[in-house]
């Protein structure tokens, strides 16, 4: 079956953050918007026809979770990644966040350290600081070549007394999936150092080719008992409006703890349509997951090489995973606060500043082009004249 992702669809009366919300941080909605991560495509049929059917009963009361839709997380997961999990594990989520966030209230007392790793998803920082836990950042290294490695020496030398790592896997903004060998050093570190690993992997499905996601606690029965695993449709699937994520707890311990801050709180239940949501997408999504993932990694190819041939002060390189593509400005001539301007003034496009991802972000722009080529092809144009003129 073919889908049509050249499709430009009109998001004026979608109540859309991504087209709406760009006067609050740019002070005008008059910009192509290419921030905010999610897409400009509508989502899979399978989806779509199932939350018509949901629709047409007429009644949105309580909702029960069946046992096949932790039946279809589990399937998808052992599908896509090799991991097989047990239904059990699972627990509903309304997102990533607020579970880090309450993971974070429920496994640390505060002034306890949590480590993260800069640049990475701003969330990640606030939400440490928001709870009033101290912040330990362990910057990624640049390499020569414009890719990324995790700092094995600095982590060691500051993990000492850290409760919590938040790993971000792939990783947003730099686009790296991180491999086997990557992961198990890191592991390795947390296990001989007590820290519990709590792995955002909501950009796990959307992974190029000759990479291959790697779920933290697969790789062993150690790291599973040590980790707790995010995962969501809403990345892979544009559906993050229906406020749905899963969260993997191998550890009895650990899921004791969430499931009973859950309670607590009476966040157990999905919504009408995430539940029908959700199981469509796993059960259902998967030819439209595949298209989309080939039609993606042309929209990078085609953004970089566009960048090189037209805007060569921009550095580029390709990811690895997610559909945002991470690009220094830094040697441009302008500063961050003038990049900033021209891009909304003369560009009339929004981008994400590098700078809000926290260190090592200076001088870069994240770019989200999970939308349509005509889009991409425009706002690749009008970064060359806010750039170029």
């Amino acid at each position: 079956m073919s889908y049509n992702f050249d499709a430009v669809i009109d998001r004026s009366n979608n109540f859309a953050a991504k087209w709406s919300e760009m006067d609050k941080k740019y002070g005008t909605n008059d910009l192509l918007p290419m921030w905010i991560a999610d897409m400009d495509f509508k989502t899979a049929p399978c989806i779509i026809d199932a939350l018509r059917d949901r629709l047409e009963q007429g009644i949105y009361g309580y909702t029960t979770r069946p046992a096949s839709y932790n039946e279809a997380i589990a399937s998808w997961t052992d599908r896509r990644y090799g991991w097989k999990i047990k239904p059990e594990w699972l627990i509903f989520s309304p997102g990533v966040i607020p579970t880090i966030s309450i993971l974070i209230q429920e496994m640390t007392k505060e002034n306890d350290k949590i480590m993260i790793q800069e640049p990475v998803y701003s969330p990640f920082n606030s939400v440490v600081k928001q709870n009033k836990r101290d912040l330990v950042i362990s910057p990624l290294i640049k390499l020569e070549d414009g890719n990324y490695v995790m700092d094995y020496e600095d982590i060691e030398s500051k993990i000492k007394d850290v409760k919590v790592f938040i790993l971000c896997n792939p990783h947003n903004p730099v686009g790296r999936v991180w491999t086997k060998e990557e992961l198990k050093k890191l592991g390795d570190i947390c296990v001989r150092h007590n820290v519990l690993v709590i792995s955002d992997e909501i950009h796990s499905d959307i992974i190029f080719k000759n990479h291959k996601h790697i779920p933290f606690g697969s790789i062993s029965e150690e790291f599973e008992q040590n980790s707790i695993t995010c995962m969501a449709p809403t990345k892979t699937f544009n559906i993050a409006g229906l406020q749905t994520s899963q969260v993997i707890l191998p550890n009895e311990e650990h899921y004791q703890i969430l499931d009973n801050a859950f309670i607590r709180l009476d966040i157990r239940r999905n919504n009408a349509f995430s539940l029908v949501a959700t199981e469509a997408a796993y059960n259902h999504g998967e030819d439209w997951l595949n298209e989309y993932l080939k039609y993606i990694e042309e929209n990078m190819d085609f953004a970089i090489k566009y960048i090189n041939e037209n805007i060569p002060s921009l550095k580029v390189r390709k990811p690895e995973g997610t559909y945002l593509l991470w690009v220094d400005f830094s040697e441009t001539g302008l500063s961050d606060e003038e990049v900033a301007k021209a891009l909304v003034d003369k560009g009339k496009v929004a981008l994400n500043s590098g700078e809000s991802f926290g260190t090592g972000g200076k001088g870069y722009q994240r770019i989200n082009l999970a939308c349509p080529r005509a889009m991409v092809e425009d706002g690749l144009s009008r970064i060359k004249k806010a750039i170029m003129n």
